[in-house]
């Protein structure tokens, strides 16, 4: 497939909808004016791409009215990253079309336009508490397939220590020593394995919270130094 063979689809789509529509004015592949309304600019490349993204940045120049028009996808094509593609072309103000050369049609899946994200405040909120109840860098940044050490997980290193030092114990005394209101969630939910409950209200170490400690003992010396965090527990 070549570029010009989306052409055809595309002039009549925009000839549809009342527009008269030229090809290669200047740089554009594709332009359209209606009325007195400002041009339309169309960038035609027979798949997604970095590059097709900087000529629809560049085009913005020219007109605020710009489209990317690929051919439909397959399975195997832009549709696997649809939502993400969709979303790039959002965020810079870009429409999408899509081209079925075959049956001569065109699909407008998004169309250009001014766009200011809405923030996450929960996802936001969240993360911030994540990053104040963590203690250190236990993590390397870009690696990938390895464990993560999470606060949550560093707590639960912290009760597990505090089980292997004094016994079993109850969630209230663990909470109060170690500055972790959460301790009794954290041992009940039990999400690694690292805790028995020998009776009603205490709590003992496991075999498997042993080889956790043995496992993460650096990482253990680094919490016991370590001021409890003064995050909100929630």
């Amino acid at each position: 497939m070549r570029e010009a063979d989306l052409y055809p689809a595309v002039k009549a789509y925009l000839e549809a909808q009342g527009y008269e529509v030229k090809a290669e004015i200047g740089a554009c592949d594709v332009m359209a004016q209606r009325g007195a309304e400002p041009p339309l600019v169309v960038e035609l490349k027979t798949s997604f791409s970095l590059a097709l993204i900087f000529q629809g940045i560049a085009r913005q120049t020219l007109s605020d009215h710009v489209y990317l028009a690929v051919p439909v996808s397959s399975e195997r094509g832009w549709k696997l990253r649809y939502r993400d593609i969709t979303r790039l072309c959002r965020r810079l103000g870009l429409g999408l079309l899509a081209v079925d050369v075959d049956a001569d049609k065109v699909e407008a899946h998004l169309d250009p336009g001014d766009y200011t994200p809405r923030k996450n405040t929960k996802a936001v909120g969240r993360l911030l508490r994540e990053f104040e109840r963590r203690v250190g860098d236990p993590n390397v940044g870009g690696t990938t397939g390895v464990l993560r050490m999470t606060a949550y997980r560093q707590d639960a290193l912290r009760c597990a220590a505090y089980l292997q030092a004094q016994g079993p114990s109850k969630p209230s005394a663990l909470a109060k020593a170690l500055g972790i209101a959460r301790a009794g969630p954290l041992m009940r939910d039990d999400h690694y394995g690292w805790f028995d409950h020998p009776a009603r209200g205490l709590y003992a170490l496991s075999p498997k919270g042993h080889e956790a400690l043995c496992a993460h003992a650096d990482e253990i010396a680094t919490l016991q130094g370590a001021e409890p965090s003064s995050a909100p527990d929630r």
